[in-house]
């Protein structure tokens, strides 16, 4: 069934894709199955493809091409050492979508574009958005406050305008997004469509551990936090206990920051090795300084012994703040499905139905 004509927009001609929904690449969260699911239910899925390795970045991607054959797109960090090499396997590898969390630069989108691929970076402001629409960037997804993990400041009612103001590529909504009033909201603010992460991350076909969930599902609106003290930057996360003496203690200096480290490293079952490898390779692509690294640098292992290993003990769990009203854990495809029936619905209801809608 084809989406109804009212939920067809740029972004659904520039993707490839029935409905204007995409499902973000969240770390340790956005494997090949849900992935899959989400584009195969008519949106777009995207593997998270900044926290794989590269052989296991190409078995992700065989395995969603097996599994659906619309399209779907990969995240990336632009500061991996092999990101040339991860962008040569997507370029062969026929994804339709590049998408980073950070500003990716202009050779890069030009290579991928030149490829043939959508390149769609996330922002949090509408400069940064001023800035890689000069570089030739097809979309971008706007990250309001109510986001998780690492998320702006600007709430997602002001940011949507402004960015939509400011650039004339397509803009996809996020944060805070979990229904299809919210999909109506973000078209009425000039946006072409929504992105979710906590809403997919909280469903049957992702892979976090039951028990994670069910602390997701336990979570009322009050129970987040934006935090700088995981690694420097602001980041949405449920409070926990480990959250709290994180909060207390602060990036006060190297040496408090660097036992944080090396005592977060024995909970997430990182080697040394690994630990100063990551901190090196941050430090040779940012100007963050060596507090920030030392906690950076095992951050997402924290991440992954909670998502992946189920690890509750470590405590860093992201989350947007819609995770408040989530109680439920659908199938992807079952989301994709209430958004766009509920998006109709609205629709109808303020504007009657249109004419000629499959």
């Amino acid at each position: 069934m084809l989406a109804d004509t009212r939920l067809r927009t740029r972004v659904t001609e520039l993707f490839g894709v029935e409905y204007p929904i995409v499902q973000t690449g969240m770390g340790w969260v956005s494997g090949a199955e849900l992935t899959a699911a989400t584009s195969e239910a008519g949106a777009l899925g995207i593997i998270a493809g900044a926290t794989l390795t590269y052989p296991e970045l190409v078995d992700a991607i065989a395995q969603v091409k097996a599994a659906t054959s619309r399209p779907f797109g990969v995240n990336l960090r632009t500061d991996a050492p092999d990101v040339d090499q991860r962008v040569d396997h997507m370029i062969a590898a026929g994804v339709r979508v590049a998408s980073f969390a950070q500003a990716p630069g202009e050779a890069t989108v030009k290579k991928l574009k030149d490829a043939g691929l959508v390149v769609m970076p996330t922002i949090g402001a509408p400069r940064h958005a001023e800035k890689v629409a000069e570089w030739g960037v097809d979309a971008v997804i706007a990250q309001g406050g109510e986001g998780g993990g690492h998320t702006g400041v600007i709430p997602t009612s002001l940011l949507i305008p402004s960015v939509v103001d400011t650039v004339d590529i397509p803009v996809i909504a996020a944060g805070g997004f979990f229904d299809g009033r919210g999909l109506v909201a973000a078209l009425s603010w000039g946006a072409e469509g929504i992105a979710m992460g906590t809403r997919f991350l909280l469903t049957s076909s992702s892979d976090v551990p039951d028990e994670v969930k069910a602390v997701y599902l336990g979570t009322p609106l009050t129970g987040t936090v934006v935090t700088r003290s995981i690694d420097g930057a602001p980041q949405r996360v449920i409070r926990t206990e480990v959250v709290d003496e994180l909060e207390k203690a602060g990036l006060l200096a190297f040496p408090r920051a660097a036992i944080n480290a090396l005592k977060f490293r024995k909970i997430s079952g990182t080697s040394l090795k690994d630990l100063l490898t990551e901190g090196w390779n941050m430090k040779k692509n940012s100007d963050m300084p060596l507090a920030q690294i030392a906690m950076a640098a095992n951050s997402a292992m924290l991440t992954r012994a909670s998502m992946v290993e189920g690890n509750l003990d470590v405590g860093i769990l992201p989350t947007g703040q819609n995770v408040g009203v989530i109680d439920e854990l659908p199938t992807s495809g079952e989301v994709v499905a209430a958004v766009v029936a509920e998006a109709i619905e609205v629709l109808d209801r303020l504007n009657g139905p249109r004419e000629g809608n499959d």
